[in-house]
């Protein structure tokens, strides 16, 4: 306890001696608590760092409750992370899909915000965040090396590292990664491009 003390008061020296180097007075009224407070932020927006904060995937054995599917399944949502280079916010939709072996196990929906939501909570670039989001899902849907028939993501971001610096620009940017179906098919490809271009 007392180690992790020490640590929440060097934190917040370093955050108070960031915004003096800024030019500010850190012994102003709406300053005095500020550096306590980003140091609070940075463990909630920043959570990604936290392996023990790492989303449990839930899947379940396709067709154990009498119903099988191989079609796609489909999911959409937000996301907000932080830029690597310039710490600066980028934020965006995201399109997920995938496939699920008949033969093997189908995803708990609501997992994918959740996994999301934990590899964009740590400074990112978003080729990497659809990696790590893809890779996590796919390990988990896989058994015995029987993989998903597919995956799929898709991810549109505003980077204020662009739009508030250096050009200036509206600063969108679309990644994209794609297994199994979804790359090696174009029918199935173009069925979920259509469905994230509506």
């Amino acid at each position: 306890m007392r180690n992790e003390m020490l640590k929440l008061f060097s934190d917040e020296i370093i955050v108070k001696e960031m915004l003096e180097r800024l030019g500010e007075n850190t012994e102003r009224p709406g300053l005095v608590e500020t550096p306590k407070r980003i140091v609070k932020m940075w463990k909630e927006i920043y959570r990604g760092y936290n392996n023990g904060q790492k989303p449990n995937i839930t899947t379940f054995k396709n067709g154990v409750d009498g119903f099988k599917t191989d079609e796609m399944i489909k999911d959409c949502g937000t996301f907000y992370s932080t830029c690597e280079h310039h710490f600066l916010p980028f934020f965006g939709q995201y399109w997920f899909a995938y496939i699920p072996n008949p033969d093997e196990q189908i995803l708990g929906i609501s997992k994918v915000a959740r996994v999301v939501e934990y590899f964009a909570a740590k400074a990112q670039i978003q080729e990497r965040l659809v990696e790590e989001v893809v890779a996590d899902i796919e390990e988990a849907l896989t058994v015995d090396n029987i993989k998903p028939f597919g995956i799929a993501l898709v991810m549109n971001g505003k980077h204020l590292c662009k739009v508030m610096r250096g050009v200036k620009n509206n600063g969108n940017m679309e990644t994209t990664k794609l297994t199994g179906a979804f790359k090696e098919d174009a029918k199935t490809r173009a069925e979920f491009m259509n469905w994230v271009n509506k």
